[in-house]
């Protein structure tokens, strides 16, 4: 399995704020939002890895700004590191005012996929290439936030965290 650069699964969806997608504010709802944040993140893995993929976990999914009736919502997403079957996946949402011509940030997590084979088994990965300054950022810190899922999802005892204690600690065991 040959690796892959990060910059090959980069997704851009936008869409466009309607009535029926904001709440008695005029805001966009957050669940709306997850939602397309949750398609744009499937296709960047899907292009990752090439097959049908499925979500594991979201993380740290906090709101800056919302965005209005009538915006414009942009949604990037990149996979930042793949492991065995996993992938996490980096989200950055920003609103666009097009009355008044300006962005501003929405909000930015991270969602985590699982390949699938013809059976909905995992299946292995292409592991990633970071290029740029950002993505070899978000490709070092990936190891450390899988660590915290799998310690909050009950699968790793914290003792075995040894990124995390390397982090807090100094020292790796």
């Amino acid at each position: 399995m040959e690796d892959k650069k990060a910059s090959a699964s980069h997704t851009i969806m936008n869409e466009l704020v309607l009535p029926n997608d904001t709440n008695a504010f005029g805001n966009l709802m957050g669940g709306r939002l997850m939602y397309w944040m949750d398609i744009a993140a499937a296709m960047a893995a899907s292009k990752h890895c090439n097959a049908p993929c499925m979500t594991a976990s979201v993380d740290n999914l906090s709101f800056k700004n919302p965005i209005k009736l009538g915006n414009i919502v942009h949604i990037e997403a990149k996979v930042t590191r793949a492991f065995t079957s996993s992938m996490e996946i980096h989200i950055k949402v920003w609103g666009e005012d097009m009355l008044h011509q300006y962005q501003y940030e929405s909000n930015e997590a991270y969602f985590t996929f699982v390949a699938l084979d013809p059976n909905s088994k995992p299946r292995p990965v292409s592991k990633i290439i970071p290029e740029t300054d950002e993505e070899k950022k978000l490709y070092e810190g990936a190891l450390r936030r899988r660590q915290i899922r799998l310690i909050l999802g009950g699968k790793m005892h914290p003792d075995d965290a040894t990124e995390l204690k390397a982090l807090f600690f100094g020292t790796t065991v």
